[in-house]
């Protein structure tokens, strides 16, 4: 494997996390405005990234291969559970 593959096989692992935590970073922001005010779009995405990451790889050790729905559910709660720390503890 090339250089180029194995950054496109890492890329490919962590895009759902990183996509779904800036979708949903996107959707507090606009949803919940009065409620997210203090917490800036840049650190919910972050911290929602870095918890699908972390979910992602745990996933994969766990399971044993990417793409099962236990992962992609592992993922959901990877991202959802920095973003509702954030917004119900740190004000």
């Amino acid at each position: 494997m090339s250089p180029l593959d194995a950054f496109w096989h890492i890329a490919n692992l962590f895009a759902p996390a990183w996509g779904l935590a800036a979708l949903l970073a996107a959707a507090i922001k606009g949803l919940w405005r009065r409620q997210a005010k203090s917490v800036s779009w840049r650190k919910l995405w972050a911290w929602g990234a870095a918890g699908g990451s972390v979910a992602a790889i745990v996933a994969l050790t766990v399971l044993g291969r990417d793409g099962k729905m236990a992962g992609y559910a592992l993922l959901v709660l990877g991202v959802a559970l920095p973003q509702w720390y954030l917004l119900s503890f740190k004000r």
